[in-house]
C-alpha cells in the first residue's frame, strides 16, 4: 500500500507500511505513525506467533520501542483465529531481538472478538472503525464529525488519534480496560475491568474504580459490594525498581512511575480481584507486588475460596467443616477446595416450607464492606426478611453491643466465600439459607422456624370462624386474595433473579432517599413518572415509578428482562429495580439532555440542534437497534421507535430506552406474530396482518430520521390539512423533487447543510418502503451511515397514508390512541428524562 502524506506533517511519517520478517523484530518493523489524508484499511491477516505454548498470534499495524519494551498496535488472535481483538501489546525488549511472551494491555473490543478478515479502518472525517470479517461494526473511537490526521503509537504504549494541529482528538489511555503501563495516569472517574480469565478477554466480576478520595474495589454481583478501598494521601507503594503513586491531587490520579528502565513492567487487575505488578525478570514474568493483599489480606477477595467456603489460616473449607454439619454442603474438588461448595439441595423457591437458616457465629461474608439497611433493626425481624425473600441466599447481622438485639442486618442474593472473624471490633452473625428436607429435623440452635407461629395463627383463625362466621369468611377471602398476590410477586421476583445479567435491586426505601421523597419530577409519561435521584457516591440517576401496575406488569417485566442482559453504548442503561410488593421502579443512568424530541420538536431557533449532532444522533439509533436486531443471544425488536424513547446524555449521545413492549425473538425466527403495540404514525403497515419483523423498528426508525430532518411531527394539527402529515408531504415533495423544502427552516445551520441533509432524507425513505423485505437491515443502514456502502436509489414513495390512528374525544381537548397500551399522558413520556 503507497500512502499520500501532507508535507505539513512529513517529519511524522515512516516511507511505507513493513511487517514483521519471520520471527525477529529487525529491519521490518511497522512504523510509529500514520497519516491519511482520506482513509486506510488493514485485514487481519496473523502470521506472526508471539507464544508458542497457545499459539498465540498478531498482525502488527504499529510498533513502537522504548526503554526494555516494545509496543505493538494490532490484531492478537487465539491460535485457529477465531477470537481476536484489535489492542496494544507489551513485549519485553529480549537481547535476541525475538518478540516472545506479550502482554495484552489495552483492547477495544475485549467483549465483541472479531475473526480473521476483519478490517480496521482509519477515516479522516470520523476516526477509527473496526469491522468483522461479515462487515459488521463492533467498535469505533466514537469521533465522527472530527477531522482525523492520523493515529500514532507513542513510547509509553498510548494509541493517540490526532488532528490537523497535532492535537489530540482520541486516545486509549483515556478508555483503560484491566491494565496500566508505566506512566500511565488513571484519573478519578475512570476504572479498570477484570477479564473472565486469563484466556477470556470478556469483562470479568471485578470492578477497580478511581476516585478523587482514593481506590475502591467492587465484586459486581447483585447488587455490586465493596470489599476493598484505599484512601488518597497514603505513601507510595514501593518496590525494588518501581514506584506505584497514588496522588489525592485529582489532576494526578494513580500512576506507576519506574525507576528501573531495563526491565518492562505493567499492572494489572487480576480475574481474581488482585491489583497485581508485573517485572520482565529477562525469561519469565515476574509478580512483583501485590496491592490489595497487604491492607486486604489473603482472605479479603469475594472468590479466593470459591462459594460458599470459608478461608482461614490459608486454607479452604465447606462449611459443614466450620460448624460441624455434614448435611448441607459438598466440597467441588477435594484436591483443589478453592473452587468452592455446592449445596447438596439447591434452594428452591417452589419449597420456602423447608427453608431454614443456618447460623455461623464468628463468620463473616466476603465483602465485608456490606450494605446494611439504613434503619436498625431487631436480630428476629433480619432472619424473617430473609426467609421471606426468595432472592435472598444469606443474611448478616451486626450488634451494636454484644449483648444486644438490635443491629444492622444486610440480606445478600449471592454467597462468596466466608471469612473468620472472631477478632473483628463489630460482632457479627452469618445465616445461610439452606433446603431442609421434610424428613430432617433442624436443630433448634441453627434453624428459624415460623411453624410455631402459624399453629397460633390457625387457632386464632379457627376461634374468629366459632365466634364470628361471617368476619372469618370475609376475612378469609382477603387473606386467600393477598396470598394469591403474594405468590404471584414472589413467582415474579424468582423470574427477576433468575435473568443473567440481572442489575441491581434497591429498596423502595432507599429509592424515597436518593430522590428526595420523589420530589424532583423530569416527566410523566402513560406508565408513570419520571424522577431525578442521586445514589450515595454521587451519581445521578433517573427513577421511574410505574403506576396501574396490575395492568402493565407484561411491561415491567419486559423492560427489567431486556435491557437487565444487554449493554451497548447507544442503549439507555438500566442501574437497577424496585420489586418490593406493589412498587415497581426502574432505575436508569442519568440523561442530562432528555429526550430527543424536546429538542426537534421547538419554536426557538436557539434550541435547535446543529446538523453534526442530528447525523449523530441518527446514526447512534442506528446502531443500537442494529445491536438490538443483530448482535444479541436473541433478536429484540423494541417496537416503539419514537423521539420520546431516544434519550440524549450530556454529550448529545443517543440511547435507545424504554424497552417495555419490546419483543424477544429467537436468531432462527424470521417472523413472529404479536399483538399492535406501539405508538401511532410509527407503525409499519404490515401490522394490520400482526405478522412482523424487526422491520417494523426499521420503518419507525425511517419516521424518526424524517422528523429530526424536518424539525416536526409525523402528525402536527397545527399545520394545513394538506401538510398535516408528514409522510404525506414527503410523498408529494418527491413527486414534486422539492425536498429541500422540507428541510428545517428555523436552523440556519441546517439550511447551509440541506443537500447532506436531503441525502439523509433519501435513507428515510429506503426505510419506509411499504414492502417490509425491501427495507435495509439496521446494520446496512450503520454501513450507509458511515459511507462504507450506497444507499438503495429505486425507491417507492408511496407511503401509507393515513397513520394508523385512532381519535379519542374528550371534553375540551382531543388526542391520539396509542395502540396496544395505556393511553399517554399529554406530555407523553415512555422512557426516563
Amino acid at each position: 500500500m503507497v500512502l499520500d502524506y501532507s508535507t505539513y506533517h512529513a517529519t511524522l511519517f515512516m516511507a511505507s507500511i513493513l511487517i514483521f520478517s519471520s520471527q525477529h523484530l529487525i529491519s521490518g518493523q511497522p512504523p510509529a505513525t500514520f497519516i491519511t489524508n482520506s482513509s486506510i484499511s488493514w485485514i487481519n491477516s496473523p502470521s506472526y506467533v508471539v507464544n508458542s505454548t497457545d499459539g498465540a498470534q498478531v498482525t502488527p499495524i504499529l510498533s513502537r520501542e522504548g526503554n526494555g519494551t516494545v509496543f505493538v498496535c494490532g490484531f492478537l488472535c487465539d491460535f485457529n483465529g477465531t477470537a481476536c481483538v484489535f489492542g496494544v501489546l507489551l513485549f519485553p525488549k529480549t537481547y535476541d531481538s525475538y518478540l516472545y511472551y506479550p502482554k495484552l494491555v489495552w483492547s477495544a473490543n475485549r467483549n465483541n472478538p472479531v475473526k480473521v478478515n476483519a478490517t480496521l479502518q482509519l477515516r479522516q472525517d470520523g476516526g477509527m472503525f473496526l469491522m468483522d470479517s461479515n462487515g459488521t461494526l463492533i467498535w469505533n473511537t466514537n469521533t465522527s464529525g472530527k477531522i482525523v490526521l492520523g493515529f500514532n503509537l507513542t513510547m509509553m504504549g498510548n494509541l493517540v488519534l490526532f488532528g490537523k494541529s497535532n492535537d489530540t482528538i482520541w486516545q486509549s489511555f483515556d478508555h483503560p480496560t484491566d491494565s496500566l503501563v508505566p506512566g500511565q495516569i488513571m484519573a478519578p472517574g475512570q476504572k479498570l475491568i477484570s477479564s473472565i480469565s486469563a484466556t477470556d478477554w470478556n469483562e470479568g466480576m471485578f470492578t477497580l474504580d478511581v476516585r478523587s478520595s482514593g481506590l475502591f474495589a467492587y465484586i459486581e454481583s447483585n447488587p455490586r459490594q465493596l470489599y476493598m478501598s484505599i484512601l488518597a494521601g497514603k505513601k507510595p507503594f514501593q518496590f525494588p525498581g518501581l514506584r506505584v503513586v497514588f496522588q489525592r491531587n485529582i489532576s494526578e490520579g494513580m500512576y506507576i512511575q519506574r525507576f528501573d528502565f531495563l526491565n518492562a513492567q505493567f499492572m494489572r487487575f487480576g480475574a481474581d480481584g488482585h491489583l497485581r505488578v508485573y517485572i520482565w525478570r529477562g525469561s519469565y514474568w515476574e509478580e512483583g507486588l501485590d496491592l490489595l493483599t497487604d491492607s486486604n489480606g489473603d482472605c479479603g477477595y469475594p472468590t479466593v475460596c470459591g462459594n460458599y467456603s470459608v478461608c482461614g489460616n490459608g486454607q479452604c473449607s465447606c462449611l459443614q467443616s466450620a460448624v460441624g454439619q455434614t448435611n448441607f454442603f459438598q466440597q467441588i474438588n477435594y484436591r483443589q477446595p478453592n473452587q468452592g461448595c455446592v449445596l447438596l439441595t439447591p434452594v428452591s423457591c417452589e419449597h420456602s416450607q423447608y427453608h431454614v437458616l443456618m447460623e455461623l457465629k464468628d463468620i463473616a461474608y466476603i465483602p465485608l464492606y456490606l450494605q446494611y439497611s439504613s434503619n436498625k433493626t431487631e436480630l428476629e425481624n433480619c432472619k424473617r426478611s430473609c426467609l421471606s425473600n426468595c432472592s435472598c441466599k444469606a443474611a448478616q447481622f451486626r450488634f451494636d453491643e454484644p449483648d444486644s438485639t438490635m443491629g444492622d442486618c444486610a440480606l445478600l442474593n449471592e454467597v462468596f466465600s466466608l471469612t473468620n472473624n472472631d477478632g473483628a471490633l463489630n460482632k457479627t452473625t452469618l445465616f445461610i439459607k439452606v433446603q431442609n428436607s421434610s424428613n430432617l429435623q433442624a436443630s433448634p440452635s441453627l434453624v428459624f422456624s415460623e411453624k410455631k407461629s402459624k399453629r397460633v395463627t390457625t387457632i386464632v383463625g379457627s376461634t374468629i370462624a366459632a365466634s364470628f362466621g361471617l368476619i372469618f369468611i370475609v376475612f378469609t377471602c382477603f387473606a386467600l386474595l393477598c396470598k394469591r398476590r403474594e405468590g404471584v410477586e414472589e413467582a415474579e421476583e424468582e423470574f427477576l433473579d433468575q435473568v443473567p445479567g440481572m442489575p441491581s435491586r434497591f429498596s423502595y426505601d432507599e429509592l424515597t432517599v436518593m430522590t428526595e421523597d420523589f420530589s424532583k419530577k423530569l416527566g410523566e409519561g402513560g406508565f408513570g413518572s419520571v424522577f431525578e435521584g442521586i445514589m450515595s457516591d454521587g451519581t445521578k440517576i433517573a427513577v421511574k415509578r410505574l403506576q396501574c401496575f396490575s395492568n402493565m406488569k407484561k411491561s415491567f417485566l419486559a423492560e427489567v428482562a431486556t435491557i437487565g442482559s444487554i449493554q451497548h453504548v447507544n442503549l439507555v442503561r438500566l442501574v437497577g429495580f424496585c420489586a418490593e410488593k406493589s412498587q415497581r421502579l426502574l432505575v436508569y443512568e442519568y440523561m442530562a439532555n432528555g429526550s430527543l424530541d424536546r429538542w426537534i420538536f421547538h419554536q426557538k431557533q436557539e434550541q435547535s440542534l446543529t446538523w453534526d449532532v442530528r447525523k449523530k444522533i441518527i446514526s447512534d439509533v442506528a446502531k443500537g437497534l442494529a445491536y438490538l436486531h443483530e448482535d444479541c443471544n436473541n433478536k429484540i425488536i423494541h417496537l416503539d421507535i419514537k423521539p420520546q424513547n431516544i434519550l440524549l446524555d450530556l454529550n448529545f449521545n443517543a440511547k435507545v430506552s424504554d424497552f417495555g413492549l419490546s419483543k424477544l425473538v429467537g436468531k432462527d425466527e424470521s417472523k413472529i406474530v404479536t399483538t399492535m403495540r406501539g405508538t401511532p404514525g410509527y407503525l409499519a403497515p404490515e401490522w394490520l396482518n400482526s405478522v412482523i419483523t424487526e422491520k417494523v423498528d426499521v420503518y419507525s426508525f425511517g419516521v424518526v430520521i424524517l422528523e429530526i430532518i424536518c424539525g416536526r411531527k409525523n402528525l402536527d394539527r397545527l399545520q394545513d390539512e394538506d401538510n398535516m402529515h408528514l409522510l404525506s408531504l414527503f410523498k408529494r415533495k418527491a413527486e414534486e423533487t422539492q425536498f429541500l423544502e422540507m428541510v428545517e427552516k428555523n436552523s440556519e445551520d441546517m439550511q447551509l447543510h440541506r443537500e447532506e441533509a436531503v441525502e439523509m432524507m433519501k435513507i428515510a425513505a429506503w426505510c419506509l418502503q411499504s414492502d417490509h423485505t425491501k427495507r435495509p437491515s439496521m446494520s446496512l443502514v450503520v454501513k450507509v451511515l458511515q459511507g462504507l456502502v450506497a444507499a438503495e436509489t429505486n425507491l417507492d414513495y408511496s407511503f401509507p397514508y393515513p397513520p394508523m390512528t385512532r381519535r379519542i374525544d374528550e371534553p375540551n381537548r382531543e388526542r391520539e390512541a396509542v395502540v396496544g397500551i395505556s393511553l399517554p399522558f399529554p406530555s407523553e413520556l415512555s422512557g426516563p428524562r
